[in-house]
């Protein structure tokens, strides 16, 4: 990374230095050192890596089908396959090179006593922070998201932040009443910054079997096709975060520096970049130069100087109709 490119990307997240906005989201780069195979690629040109999710014990995750291309994106229900916590504490973490970039865990659980759990695991580790993925069934409560009801995500953010002095990052579901009004129990309840959005629930179907393509029924949608609800989002929670000095990593289907500016400006310090690894795994790079060039051009200092400047319009909202 050149030094003008450098000096326009390098950023703070939450104490954190990123070496640019950018942030490989879990479950698409795996534990890091996959990624890394690559040829051509550079931690260097990300800010921060989150791994995949991990669970206190071993998973093997949904059965197949897992994933499926859809037009404008991806399903996918892979089901939190993972070695378990301490494995990936024990095994993995020593091979990952800290020097280069940042690490982020990402925590899942079933119950709040797991939650709390695995972040002490990982508070006993080099991980730099730790994202909680909130989306996930409490099995105590029939199966009930913690991340669509507000009390039950304010409870796990609060365990968490007792169990930890590491930066945490909550992941809000955007399949919820009111997306801001979750963060702002989250930011109550001690969390450091916040990603927005998780993928939104979908389904596709086998015409001749009659019957799902994903064998769990249905799936994570990702990909440009929720770009726009992402950053609507974005928006929403910005409108929370921003008296409390709590960023926000925006991710929904960017795979362009303009797709990356844009949830800048609606309020996002941090984005993230995952679907489109798929198929362009170079990209990260094409995204820095993208924003880099944009902020030379409006002559802006550096990127976090773009953060929330989003001007709305004065007319009065009229519906959603046409």
């Amino acid at each position: 990374m050149d030094e003008n490119i450098k000096h326009k990307l390098t950023m703070d997240f939450c104490g954190m230095k990123f070496n640019s906005p950018q942030v490989l989201l879990s479950g698409c780069v795996g534990f890091g050192e996959e990624y890394t195979r690559v040829n051509g690629f550079s931690n260097t040109d990300v800010g921060a890596v989150c791994l995949k999710g991990t669970t206190l014990e071993p998973r093997l995750g949904n059965p197949p089908h897992r994933v499926m291309e859809t037009p404008m994106g991806m399903l996918n229900a892979i089901g939190l396959q993972n070695p378990g916590s301490a494995v990936v504490v024990d095994e993995y973490l020593p091979n990952l090179d800290f020097d280069e970039t940042r690490f982020i865990a990402n925590l899942s659980g079933s119950t709040v006593e797991e939650y709390e759990a695995i972040t002490r695991l990982f508070d006993d580790s080099p991980i730099d922070a730790m994202e909680i993925n909130i989306s996930c069934p409490n099995v105590k409560k029939g199966g009930v998201e913690f991340g669509n009801d507000p009390d039950m995500s304010a409870r796990v953010v609060e365990v968490c932040r007792r169990a930890t002095n590491k930066p945490i990052i909550t992941k809000l579901s955007p399949n919820q009443t009111d997306i801001a009004e979750n963060a702002r129990r989250c930011i109550e309840a001690g969390t450091d910054g916040l990603a927005v959005i998780n993928t939104l629930m979908g389904m596709a179907i086998d015409i001749e079997k009659r019957q799902p393509v994903i064998g769990n029924n249905q799936g994570g949608l990702s990909g440009p096709a929720i770009k726009p609800i992402a950053l609507l989002k974005v928006h929403q929670v910005y409108q929370v975060s921003k008296h409390h000095n709590v960023p926000i990593i925006g991710q929904g289907g960017i795979t362009s520096a303009k797709d990356a500016l844009e949830f800048i400006i609606a309020g996002a310090a941090a984005v993230g970049v995952g679907t489109a690894l798929f198929y362009d795994p170079l990209i990260c790079p094409k995204i820095n130069q993208g924003i880099v060039d944009y902020l030379d051009e409006h002559d802006i200092e550096n990127v976090s100087d773009l953060v929330g400047t989003l001007e709305l319009h004065n007319s009065s909202p009229q519906g959603q109709n046409r």
